[in-house]
């Protein structure tokens, strides 16, 4: 009896099982003021307009008696002005602040766009491409900066994902665009299709005055004040918040104990001499933060998705699916799968990680573009033949192809790239990113047509499978994982030496153990 009471757990003891749950820390909740600037930030990214033009295109062919290499370059120059918006935004973003920077990108595109619709001739349909492309460019590089610089560090990977979840809502809404006005006169649809995009900016220069200006923005023109203020706001809690903004005033040179409303900063801190910092001489964690940043975006690209989104209608045509409009109905289903999968990456980020993702998404591209491929090469090889079921497996191949390209690599090359530079150097790292991603896509835009009249659309795809491949192994072993560090904590995670201690590992450890979080 003796023994047995002495085994009995008191009762004022919980079970074990419960003691674990206690111990567990809780996640704080979502902070839902971020949320909402994160929220209306992205909504300037749903106005890239491949998805309209890729519908569209059939249309101007037709009506304008455009020859496809016509077609390919007015797909395709939107790209190199994209590049031009992009390093503009960046200089922009440091001069006049996050905020404006994204109504400036909107009033840009609402000009495009209504150049587009209202074209009388194919020489003004490209006037209004290169405007509506600095737009684009201008938007695809502040969205992500801005969300990545307002977000707490438990939910960065989550609120930074939504630009490309507008994007691939503005993709869907383009397709649907495109379905539903195909129907009307050759004159008119695809001018309704462009000029319909010129609605969206309205709605988002307006939404955007409701958002405060990014707090590590603000720390860098001395305005202490309002940066604590907008960090209460947008932290988990007070704790958090004391502790970004003294981590902010440390990567600007801003004294700790330096409380002031305002304060005096160095010309440094408007954007001045980044140019030098990031190409001429940079530091060994910035050269590689720097490449770590162009061999993402350039990957994300030359993998061929604009291959699918642009000329979809053309890849289902091959496949078997003669009619505009049941091609045109199957691009839908890309927007919506592409939608689908950024909507479970978007949950994802923060809880697996950025490389379990990005590992997961690369290898699933690889398969989906070998298996697509090599479909497409059956059916070239039998013109003669109805192969249903190689036809079948062109079209789901497409969508998981497009479903595994949104659940990893297409986010989070926006997350990643706008959360690895140093605070004075992010707007224009960032830029140089975003630019290389819009270089990679012109080229892919404006030369898939040249390139499966040379090699047959199987042979283009062979050919994107092995960039992804490619891209698979840089990601391994050169990508270190960012879940749960602080934007000020990126430095020493790429190598930089801590101030009195010795140099980090990190380079060497992260490409001999394949980029694991050192």
């Amino acid at each position: 009896m003796d023994d047995q009471k002495a085994k009995a757990p008191a009762i004022s003891d919980p079970p074990p099982n419960q003691t674990l749950a206690l111990e567990k820390p809780k996640k704080p909740p979502r902070n839902k003021y971020a949320l909402a600037c994160a929220t209306l930030a992205s909504m300037i990214s749903i106005l890239s307009d491949g998805a309209v033009m890729s519908g569209a295109s059939v249309f101007i062919q037709k009506y304008l008696k455009i020859n496809d290499t016509q077609v390919e370059i007015l797909a395709g120059i939107i790209n190199p002005f994209a590049l031009v918006g992009s390093i503009a935004a960046g200089r922009t973003s440091d001069w006049i602040g996050r905020r404006y920077t994204i109504i400036f990108a909107a009033a840009i595109f609402l000009a495009g766009a209504l150049l587009m619709g209202l074209a009388p001739n194919y020489a003004i349909l490209m006037v209004g491409r290169l405007v509506a492309g600095v737009g684009i460019g201008y938007a695809l590089m502040i969205a992500p900066v801005y969300t990545a610089e307002i977000a707490p560090t438990s939910s960065r990977g989550f609120l930074t994902s939504f630009p490309a979840l507008f994007i691939n809502a503005g993709i869907l809404l383009g397709y649907v665009s495109n379905l539903a006005f195909a129907k009307l006169p050759d004159h008119l649809n695809w001018r309704i299709m462009f000029c319909v995009g010129a609605v969206p900016p309205i709605f988002v220069a307006i939404a955007v005055l409701a958002m405060p200006e990014s707090p590590r923005w603000l720390v860098m023109q001395g305005r202490l004040g309002e940066a604590e203020r907008v960090l209460a706001k947008t932290s988990d809690t007070p704790e958090e918040a004391q502790l970004r903004f003294l981590e902010i005033k440390e990567a600007a040179g801003i004294p700790e104990n330096c409380n002031d409303e305002v304060v005096a900063v160095s010309k440094k801190n408007h954007g001045e001499g980044v140019w030098k910092d990031l190409l001429l001489r940079p530091t060994p964690s910035v050269r590689r933060t720097l490449i770590a940043a162009i061999g993402l975006q350039f990957f994300q690209q030359a993998s061929g998705i604009d291959s699918v989104v642009l000329y979809s209608p053309r890849v289902f045509e091959k496949a078997g699916l003669k009619s505009d409009s049941n091609s045109l109905g199957a691009t839908v289903a890309v927007g919506f799968m592409k939608t689908a999968a950024i909507l479970v990456a978007t949950f994802l980020l923060d809880r697996v990680g950025r490389r379990p993702l990005l590992l997961s998404s690369a290898g699933g591209m690889v398969i989906s573009l070998v298996i697509l491929a090599s479909s497409l090469s059956v059916i070239e090889h039998h013109p003669h033949e109805k192969l249903t079921w190689a036809a079948a497996m062109s079209i789901a191949t497409v969508l998981t192809f497009v479903g595994s390209f949104s659940i990893g690599l297409g986010p989070i090359a926006w997350v990643y790239t706008s959360e690895i530079f140093p605070l004075r150097l992010r707007a224009q790292g960032a830029s140089l990113g975003t630019g290389t991603n819009r270089i990679v896509s012109g080229v892919i835009s404006m030369t898939f047509i040249s390139l499966y009249k040379a090699i047959t659309i199987a042979g283009s795809y062979f050919f994107y499978a092995g960039i992804a491949a490619a891209g698979w192994l840089f990601f391994y072993f050169f990508l270190p994982e960012t879940r749960g560090r602080s934007l000020e904590d990126m430095e020493v995670l790429f190598g930089k030496k801590p101030e009195g201690g010795e140099e980090e590992k990190g380079e060497a450890e992260v490409v001999h153990r394949g980029g694991e979080d050192i």
